[in-house]
């Protein structure tokens, strides 16, 4: 019997409509957009405008178009994996509330907590289901509104995040497409360097942590670059030496988009030339969990059956990982 590897079969995503400019920005707070540009690449975001929206409301279109696009019916999905940092609540989780506006009765499902990893982690712990044989439709969702957790009067982060989700699915393959290997890492040492001090079960809300705004996502900038910047290139690395793959094999490199110059570090570690690189962090920023299903819905049409396809990504808390995958179809 051949083995069954856990493919992606179809990908799409959904961005909100308003944009967000360097120039916008620099009316809110101290910044310019040469500064901004310079440091991060980012010239735009998206920010998700309108009472009573959350995280939940970006994937519900974005994950009836990856339905339509495969023609298939959400009944017929067995589990939602949904990676995210910005739940619609404490509890229940994203992925129910999700499985409920879409119509998949027949699916459980879970959220997945690793900050910017955490579609990468997603896609992982899917794959042991397809992998398995228990599912056949594993629907991983990577998605973030970031803005509800950014403080608009910090510079350092507030320049970053944008809003925006993605979705995959995963389903069988026995033709050796699929997800082929994957490194994923951890160290809870990072939480003090980016994370959120406030709102968990070790400091919930008081109005002290309130007035202290200690409910928005923390970043010591310098730290986190210099720990991205070594981890996310090292693991791409790792994952193409235990492959045997060199530059030459690899169609694409999908980085999470965090920072330009971290970008252009793991493609330089990996030695894989800037027009096999996936980059849309000018236009959308970081939105944490979405960016690398974001860039698979955008840069769908140019992948090809059989195409080496390496995913990278560094988040807080801190984790990191990559995966390898062989891409099961053509658009």
């Amino acid at each position: 019997m051949s083995k069954i590897h856990a493919a992606i079969t179809a990908v799409n995503g959904y961005v909100p409509e308003y944009v967000l400019t360097n120039k916008e920005l620099e009316t809110i707070v101290d910044t310019s957009d040469e500064w901004i540009t310079t440091r991060t690449g980012i010239k735009e975001r998206r920010i998700l405008k309108g009472e009573g929206l959350g995280t939940s409301d970006m994937a519900v279109p974005a994950v009836n178009g990856l339905l339509k696009k495969r023609g298939i019916d959400a009944k017929e999905i067995d589990l939602i994996i949904f990676c995210t940092t910005t739940p619609d609540f404490t509890f229940p989780a994203t992925a129910n509330v999700l499985a409920d506006k879409i119509g998949a009765v027949n699916a459980w499902g879970y959220d997945l907590q690793a900050a910017c990893s955490g579609f990468v982690f997603g896609l992982t712990t899917g794959a042991q289901f397809i992998e398995s044989g228990k599912h056949k439709k594993v629907l991983v969702v990577g998605g973030d509104k970031m803005s509800s957790i950014i403080n608009y009067e910090d510079r350092t982060t507030c320049i970053i995040f944008g809003d925006g989700c993605g979705c995959a699915l995963l389903e069988p393959n026995e033709e050796g497409f699929g997800i082929q290997d994957s490194i994923l890492r951890s160290d809870g040492s990072g939480g003090k360097y980016l994370g959120m001090k406030a709102g968990g079960s070790v400091h919930p809300a008081t109005h002290a942590t309130i007035d202290a705004k200690e409910h928005f996502a923390y970043q010591e900038g310098q730290t986190v670059f210099k720990f991205a910047v070594t981890n996310m290139a090292d693991v791409a690395a790792e994952i193409m030496e235990r492959n045997s793959l060199s530059s030459d094999d690899v169609a694409w490199l999908v980085p999470h988009q965090a920072n330009k110059r971290i970008i252009d570090a793991t493609a330089s570690r990996m030695g894989v030339d800037s027009e096999k690189v996936m980059v849309n962090i000018e236009r959308y920023g970081n939105t944490t969990n979405g960016t690398i299903p974001l860039c698979l819905w955008e840069w769908e049409k140019d992948l090809k059956k059989g195409d080496n396809i390496i995913i990278a990504a560094f988040g807080g808390g801190f984790t990191w990982g990559s995966v390898y995958l062989k891409w099961a179809y053509n658009s």
